[in-house]
């Protein structure tokens, strides 16, 4: 069974964000870097190595890797278990005022997630030209149409993130597994 945690007491703090300055701050790498890590504990998992974790003023409220094959839930994104434990950390539906970090840029599923959980800022490593729906095939996250919107940070720590997907894609068809 996966074990998802919150954020403990040793979580470094982070500086708020200045939403108004769209790009990736110091504070993004660090906390995408947890979210690479959770991408790991995935690939061991035998799971598609992907981490999101939810940040707000510096705690972090949810985190999690995909755990779809354990789980047998189709729905089981690193993303929605994030959002999830993020709402029930909080204790409300509105994720207002955090931050989605997740090695793979989210697809349409999470991306309705996404703009349901009032999630104001997304910041993704990798981009995903076969299912994203924030930025490759679709811009869900910015669609003017929406009720909401999201900033968005691509490519934070993108060739990392695309890498452990790589690998791990290769390993499998080297296996001959699907």
């Amino acid at each position: 069974m996966i074990e998802y945690r919150f954020g403990d007491e040793s979580d470094e703090e982070s500086p708020e964000y200045d939403f108004a300055s769209g790009g990736p701050i110091d504070s993004d790498l660090m906390w995408m870097r947890r979210a690479v890590n959770q991408a790991r504990l995935a690939a061991e998992a035998d799971e598609v190595p992907v981490g999101a974790l939810i940040v707000r003023g510096g705690q972090v409220l949810g985190q999690a890797h995909n755990g779809r094959e354990q789980l047998k839930d189709p729905t089981a994104h690193a993303e929605m278990i994030a959002i999830t434990q993020a709402a029930s950390a909080i204790e409300d539906w509105r994720l207002e005022g955090c931050t989605l970090y997740v090695t793979l840029e989210p697809c349409a599923m999470c991306a309705g997630a996404i703009l349901l959980a009032r999630i104001p800022r997304v910041v993704f490593g990798a981009s995903d030209p076969k299912g994203g729906a924030v930025h490759s095939l679709y811009q869900l996250l910015t669609d003017p149409r929406q009720n909401h919107r999201c900033e968005v940070v691509p490519g934070v720590l993108g060739p990392q993130c695309g890498q452990l997907l790589t690998q791990f894609f290769a390993a499998k068809r080297a296996m001959g597994k699907k």
